[in-house]
């Protein structure tokens, strides 16, 4: 029994001085990093002043800008939507300034990778929409809603999209935003669409506009009716079943016509722009973050180098 304890003590006491021996090499090994920051201090502020000026530098000089569009696919055109951002970007990132030239933007060099993403909003997807509700219902009773609501299918089919495009430099509508646009609703089956649809509304209007005069006919004619027989009596929803089923026949036709006149205005355009914001400064990723960055990249390739030629004298002192 005491020679097991006296084994176990000097097992713990060689334990205790690897321990110690660690803890004082690890107090060495900052100590003779506060002295080597002592003797490079004057190194490591020039590099840090040399990183922020050459970075604030080039912050200064690359002017980046990014410019968003919102807008909205009609006609079931969400899928030509992402297919003609597609092949935007294609031809920038194949450098064809002669097929951006041919759309209108003159600056093919400045102009950079446009962006799309949908606007996500579930309650304008399924709003007066009962197959689009149903369609999420069935679809999230075996999967997660959340997946179903941002997957790509999905997300093409949401009223609102933004796009965003970057530029060197700020730009004008004219001269970036509007040939994007005209290249977007240039399209000769969705233009018949457009066509067709206005049509379809101008005339749908036109027969509400007759209904409409018709019932003006009928109540007036009971209004008379019932003043010659002269009654106090006033015109109640409830008073004549047959009266009652015409006016709100007439409300429910005054409201499709305000319905119709807000879809003659959103539907002039394949791909309407809702609203446009110019010349953001970008700010994303490392623009105008170049100050801050470039000093911390400098000291770190600096202590990089010193513990690289440490290790290799090291190894020298070794085989020598």
């Amino acid at each position: 029994m005491s020679a097991n304890s006296q084994d176990q003590e000097i097992d713990l006491g060689q334990v205790l001085k690897k321990i110690n021996g660690i803890f004082n090499t690890f107090l060495d090994s900052i100590f003779d990093f506060i002295l080597f920051i002592k003797r490079k201090i004057i190194t490591i502020i020039l590099l840090v002043i040399f990183g922020f000026g050459l970075g604030y530098f080039l912050d200064s000089i690359d002017k980046s800008y990014k410019h968003n569009i919102i807008v909205s696919p009609n006609f079931g055109s969400g899928d030509y939507l992402y297919a003609k951002i597609d092949l935007l970007n294609a031809k920038k990132k194949e450098n064809d300034t002669i097929f951006l030239k041919s759309i209108g933007i003159k600056d093919g060099k400045n102009f950079g990778i446009i962006e799309i993403e949908p606007i996500i909003d579930i309650y304008k997807f399924i709003s007066n929409k009962p197959e689009n509700f149903e369609l999420i219902r069935l679809m999230a009773e075996d999967n997660d809603l959340q997946k179903i609501i941002e997957n790509d299918i999905t997300s093409k089919n949401y009223p609102y999209h933004s796009i965003t495009l970057k530029t060197k430099g700020t730009t004008e509508y004219a001269k970036s935003i509007d040939p994007v646009l005209k290249f977007l609703n240039d399209s000769e089956y969705f233009n018949a669409l457009k066509q067709q649809n206005l049509q379809n509304i101008k005339e749908k209007m036109t027969q509400n506009d007759s209904t409409i005069s018709q019932i003006n006919v009928i109540l007036n004619e009971y209004k008379n009716q019932k003043n010659n027989q002269k009654s106090d009596k006033l015109i109640y929803y409830n008073e004549n079943n047959q009266i009652n089923d015409i006016i709100k026949t007439k409300d429910a036709l005054v409201s499709e016509q305000g319905t119709n006149k807000i879809n003659l205005i959103n539907s002039d355009k394949i791909i309407k722009a809702i609203s446009t914001t110019l010349n953001i400064k970008n700010t994303t990723g490392i623009n105008d973050k170049r100050k801050f960055v470039f000093p911390f990249i400098f000291i770190v390739i600096f202590f990089s180098f010193y513990l690289l030629k440490k290790f290799y004298h090291n190894q020298l002192n070794k085989r020598s």
